[in-house]
């Protein structure tokens, strides 16, 4: 639908005359129906003249401060977020206004947001998540924001300031958090643990993102102490290893590698316990391990602690001839092809190589 939006003829001129409308354009996109107040000055419209449009039974609405909705229905959603980025942007990002159509004059384009996009339960549901909720139910919609930023959380617009603000991604012509950011926002301002397990499970199982990615954004907004959330975390990381474990079934039967012992122990004979591995070819001395590291309480510490110990076992068993391979669940699914020729390199050039030390192979 196109909207003519004309300024209201009841504001009387030095003479006393009506004034003239003037059209500010046919109006047939959502970011084209909602201007700022500087918008509207460069476009010649005084304050005044916006105060008359939005009084009570006028054309246009306010919609957050200096923001306005340039006709009298409720906003659509799509109003609504580019409302909530014009309130928290810095500068009027959006062209002041739409050129006519065939005037010859080249069309807008749709606004470039500065500092500030999309996150939490909208950000979700613009990224795709099945378990977010619907735009239109949310009263509130977060915009994340540097933290020094002077502004307040206000009629639909709920304010998310951060130190360092994410590089956003574009959905829908929209600046959007990044999943792990988004997951964090939408997760501070939940209390039922299925919601919250939903969307985790979700950003993980939908190839989102990687659950360690989520568990270091929990961790930095200060939300692992929470049971509920420590709850849904576990799951993610269940879930992740198993969808990490399914890729890696799968490289192996669709590039055509030899089978592997799945999921065993190594052992010197006699000797201590080398370690666990996803796979290993004991012809071919190849040793796989996926790198799943992501600590249950989200601590530096700890993940420093895991790489030391990926890195004391590889080291162990390359001094004893084998050869390590170490994938990660994001390479799994991003560069599956070029994984499997790693995997295939190293077992082709086992003959090259010096034999391995005797192991014993155990199930794990």
């Amino acid at each position: 639908m196109n909207h003519d939006i004309p300024l209201s003829p009841r504001i009387p001129g030095a003479s006393g005359a009506p004034l003239t409308p003037r059209p500010l354009g046919r109006l047939d996109a959502s970011w084209r129906r909602v201007l700022t107040a500087g918008q509207l000055r460069a476009h010649g419209v005084s304050a005044g003249e916006i105060s008359e449009q939005c009084r009570a039974g006028g054309a246009w609405r306010q919609l957050l401060p200096g923001v306005f909705l340039l006709h009298a229905g409720p906003p659509t959603s799509e109003e609504r977020l580019h409302a909530v980025l014009m309130y928290a942007s810095r500068g009027d990002a959006a062209p002041a206004v739409p050129a006519q159509p065939g005037s010859g004059q080249p069309q807008p384009q749709p606004p470039a947001y500065a500092e500030a996009m999309i996150t939490g339960l909208a950000a979700l549901n613009l990224h795709g998540f099945t378990s977010a909720p619907p735009l239109p139910s949310l009263e509130r919609l977060d915009v994340l924001v540097f933290r020094m930023r002077r502004l307040r959380s206000t009629g639909c617009a709920r304010i998310v300031r951060t130190t360092a603000l994410p590089t956003p991604e574009q959905r829908t012509g929209l600046p959007v958090a990044p999943v792990p950011r988004a997951l964090a926002d939408a997760v501070a301002q939940l209390t039922d643990a299925g919601t919250v397990r939903r969307l985790l499970t979700e950003a993980v199982r939908g190839g989102y993102c990687e659950p360690g990615a989520v568990v270091r954004e929990l961790n930095q907004a200060k939300l692992l102490g929470r049971p509920h959330v420590v709850d849904a975390v576990d799951a993610l990381l269940a879930e992740g290893r198993v969808i990490a474990e399914e890729r890696l079934y799968r490289m192996v039967r669709e590039y055509g590698l030899p089978d592997p012992l799945w999921n065993v122990d190594l052992r010197l004979p006699g000797g201590p316990h080398l370690g666990g591995l996803d796979a290993y070819w004991p012809e071919q001395s190849v040793a796989l391990e996926l790198d799943t590291r992501a600590p249950r309480h989200g601590d530096p510490q700890d993940e420093d602690a895991l790489w030391a110990e990926y890195a004391r076992k590889r080291e162990h068993l390359e001094r004893l001839g084998i050869t390590v391979v170490h994938i990660t669940p994001r390479k799994l699914r991003d560069s599956m092809e070029q994984q499997a020729a790693v995997v295939r390199t190293a077992l082709m050039t086992a003959g090259e190589r010096e034999p391995a030390a005797y192991v014993v192979v155990l199930p794990r």
